[in-house]
């Protein structure tokens, strides 16, 4: 059960990175009102959904303790994520504001994942 858990948690991470990436590498785009989701940073978000549903159950079937209440504000971070993702995908432009919302709630998650304990 270790082993799925530990490939799972490496998938969650690519997927993290695949979002990350996408926000940062169109930062100086966001900064020239040019920004828009690429298709990384939707199958990224995507990515970190399935891995993490997955995760959780893994878990709670190995008999670890699980934080509900953290993996419930991780998880509604990352619907708004996907939300906004998934329905500004075509646009050309994105607006600055929501795609800074891509990007702090993408860092939030980040440092919840790691701070809270």
């Amino acid at each position: 059960m270790d082993v799925a858990i530990n490939v799972f948690v490496g998938l969650h991470i690519i997927g993290i990175g695949a979002l990350l990436g996408g926000f940062l590498t169109q930062m100086k785009a966001m900064s020239a009102g040019t920004a828009r989701f690429t298709p990384a940073m939707l199958h990224g978000a995507l990515t970190m959904l399935v891995t993490g549903v997955a995760l959780v159950g893994l878990n709670q079937g190995a008999g670890y303790p699980l934080d509900n209440i953290k993996f419930g504000i991780k998880l509604l971070f990352l619907i708004v994520i996907l939300g906004l993702v998934y329905v500004k995908r075509d646009e050309e432009r994105v607006a600055k504001p929501l795609f800074a919302t891509v990007g702090g709630l993408t860092m939030a998650n980040i440092f919840i994942a790691v701070l809270w304990t």
